[in-house]
C-alpha cells in the first residue's frame, strides 16, 4: 500500500532505516507536518512515528519538537575537535537554537561567535535570505555560506590550534567599522555576578568587540553552564537583551534570574520568563 500527500510517497514495505530517511526528507520539504499525517503516509501507528522521531533526534538528524520534528544539518565533520564539542549537551543546544532562530528575519545583520550552540543556530537558518553575517567560527561560516544569498564575513586573524575559530589580534579592529543588529553568543560559564565568562582570553576579547558593535546581545546558554565561572568575564547581565536556555535549568536558577530581572526563555516549554 502507498499513501500520498502533496506528491510525496512513503511505502509501507520500507525498512525502518528507509522509512526514517523518507520522514526526514518529507519534513525538509514540508516543515510542520505532524505525527498523525506522518503516520498516515507511512502506514504505521503514531507510536511508531514517535519512536522514529525520537531515534532521529538521538542520532542528531533532527530536533524533536512538540507534535513533530525539525530536520538538522549533518553533524559537522570538517573538524574532529568541533564534532566532539558539538555532541556535548547536543539536545539542549539544538532546542535552544531552534527557539532562537525565530528571531532572525530575512536581510538581518548578525554577529555569531564560534560556539557549537551558535553553530546549531546557523543550521536552523537555511530558509533565511540575504543575511549579512560576521563570525569567527569556521564551521558556522561554512554552514551559512551554503546559501548564496548570504554575505558571510569570516574575521581575519590567527587560526586557533584546534582549527575551530579565528582568534585575535588581527580580527579585532575591523569590527569598529560596523554596527550589527544582533550578536548571538554562548559562553563556557555563567553566573549572575560575572555574567558570561570564557576559558579562552582571546575568544573573550573578540566577544567584547562583537558586543560593542551590536545593537542587541542574545545569549544561548545550555543549563550545564549555569553556576560555573571561568577565567575571563566578557558580558555582564546588564548587556544581555535575553537569555535562551533549556528546560533542564533548575528551579533555583530560574528563580534567581527572575529576581534579577533577567529576561529568559526556557526552550522546550514555549514559555518566556
Amino acid at each position: 500500500m502507498i499513501f500520498q500527500v502533496n506528491s510525496v510517497k512513503i511505502e509501507s514495505t520500507l525498512t525502518t532505516f528507509e522509512r526514517r530517511q523518507r520522514i526526514l526528507n518529507y519534513l525538509r520539504e514540508q516543515p510542520g507536518i505532524g505525527v498523525s499525517d506522518l503516520a498516515k503516509l507511512a502506514s504505521v501507528s503514531e507510536g511508531t512515528i514517535r519512536n522514529d522521531l525520537r531515534a532521529l533526534d538521538e542520532t542528531g538528524q533532527l530536533i524533536r519538537v512538540r507534535g513533530g520534528g525539525v530536520p538538522l544539518s549533518e553533524q559537522p565533520n570538517h573538524n574532529p575537535a568541533f564534532a566532539t564539542r558539538s555532541i556535548a549537551h547536543r539536545q539542549a543546544k539544538q532546542c535552544i537554537a531552534h527557539a532562537v532562530a525565530k528571531l532572525v528575519k530575512d536581510n538581518d545583520s548578525l554577529l555569531l561567535d564560534s560556539s557549537t550552540t551558535v553553530y546549531y543556530l546557523a543550521c536552523q537558518l537555511k530558509d533565511r535570505r540575504d543575511l549579512t553575517v560576521i563570525t569567527n567560527g569556521i564551521e558556522t561560516a561554512r554552514e551559512l555560506a551554503k546559501n548564496p544569498s548570504n554575505t558571510v564575513i569570516l574575521m581575519g586573524g590567527v587560526l586557533r590550534v584546534d582549527g575551530m575559530a579565528v582568534s585575535v589580534p588581527l580580527g579585532e579592529s575591523f569590527l569598529e567599522n560596523y554596527h550589527i543588529k544582533t550578536a548571538f553568543m554562548s559562553c563556557s560559564g555563567f553566573t549572575l555576578e560575572s555574567g558570561l565568562t570564557e576559558v579562552d582570553i582571546y575568544e573573550a576579547q573578540i566577544k567584547r568587540k562583537m558586543i560593542a558593535s551590536s545593537g542587541m546581545v542574545v545569549a544561548l546558554i545550555d543549563s550545564s553552564k549555569f553556576g560555573r565561572m571561568d577565567l575571563t568575564p566578557f558580558a555582564p547581565i546588564e548587556q544581555l537583551a535575553h537569555i535562551y536556555t533549556d528546560e533542564n535549568l533548575s528551579s533555583q536558577w530560574a528563580d534567581q534570574l527572575q529576581h534579577s530581572h533577567v529576561a529568559f526563555t526556557l526552550c522546550g516549554e514555549d514559555k518566556v520568563k
